[in-house]
């Protein structure tokens, strides 16, 4: 719930903490890091997110709705581009669609500020959303894809009704060309960072840079990773790409 360093936002927001691992893609999850250490800070918050299984942090499964933390974008005057539960996912099964409505609620009352939701679950997204929740023009949808083995994620946020839909391929630890970006309108790609990095291969980055060419979607390279990623930096063809989706509305 603060300013971040993240590349394609500007802060974070979690009324939402603790997950479940979904799929290969979070192996090396950070949020089980940072939970890890915030809990050992004593954060009552994240107390209990997380276990040490072979001497790395994994969650329990447990989620922690956070009432007290609902309303902190109202206390925002400048604009700002919010990652929605960095330390979570909105979309978890174990949150309420009650608790999704309240987080709605707040994010249409707040029009200065666009919010970005990325999940691992957009069928839920889909389901929950389509019960009678508005289209906010502030919202973009997004869902994350590792490799070829969750490219029917690509499929579900299709079909979600949304002002900008995009997709995170990060950490990219596979090739993605079997997928199509047809209906979304932005790419974020980025190797896997941290002490047991997978490798990124240029070649899978490639397949990515031409599928938004091919659809017109907006790509952004966030990062090569690895176990130093400042020192493998975030150029991609002799240049950085920041490219934000074009909005419409």
């Amino acid at each position: 719930m603060a300013d971040t360093s993240i590349e394609w936002t500007d802060a974070t927001w979690n009324p939402v903490s603790g997950c479940t691992i979904m799929s290969a893609g979070c192996t090396n999850c950070y949020a089980m890091r940072m939970a890890a250490r915030l809990e050992a800070m004593g954060l009552e918050k994240y107390r209990g997110l997380t276990r040490k299984t072979g001497g790395r942090a994994k969650w329990t499964g447990d989620i922690r709705l956070d009432e007290t933390a609902l309303n902190i974008p109202t206390t925002w005057s400048k604009s700002r581009n919010v990652f929605v539960n960095s330390m979570s996912d909105l979309f978890h099964p174990s949150v309420p669609t009650g608790f999704v409505g309240r987080v709605w609620d707040v994010m249409a009352r707040t029009e200065r500020h666009t919010y970005q939701i990325l999940t691992k679950r957009p069928d839920r997204m889909n389901e929950v959303l389509r019960n009678g929740f508005p289209v906010l023009p502030n919202v973009w949808l997004g869902t994350s894809v590792e490799d070829d083995r969750v490219l029917h994620r690509l499929d579900e946020l299709r079909e979600i009704p949304a002002a900008v839909r995009f997709v995170s391929f990060e950490p990219l630890i596979g090739s993605v060309s079997q997928g199509s970006l047809k209906g979304i309108h932005w790419a974020i790609v980025g190797g896997e960072s941290g002490p047991h990095a997978r490798p990124l291969d240029p070649s899978w980055v490639d397949e990515i840079f031409n599928m938004c060419s091919d659809a017109d979607a907006a790509f952004f390279f966030k990062q090569w990773g690895g176990k130093n990623k400042k020192a493998t930096g975030r150029t991609y063809r002799q240049q950085t790409w920041d490219q934000m989706p074009r909005l419409s509305m």
